[in-house]
């Protein structure tokens, strides 16, 4: 796993299939709904099938060997590296 990029969220949480895009984990909404009932994403280091999960501050997701955490709003203002 790669050392997780915070992406800032405005929210108190996100669902996953949202925050999936917001970290350009995935390319669009529609490629995420098949990576998480495949298996292939995880949070905090556990598989999650659930698209809608909501995640909090702090929750690490990753795919494909990248991973993000989620950041309060204000705590990033750089860009992604991918």
């Amino acid at each position: 796993m790669s050392t997780p990029v915070d992406v800032p969220i405005r929210d108190e949480s996100i669902r996953l299939g949202q925050f999936l895009k917001l970290a350009n984990l995935v390319e669009s909404g529609s490629d995420a709904k098949p990576a998480v009932q495949q298996g292939l994403v995880r949070v905090n280091g556990e598989v999650e099938t659930r698209r809608g999960r909501q995640l909090q501050r702090g929750d690490v997701v990753e795919l494909g060997g990248l991973a993000a955490r989620v950041a309060d709003e204000g705590e990033l203002s750089d860009d992604l590296p991918w």
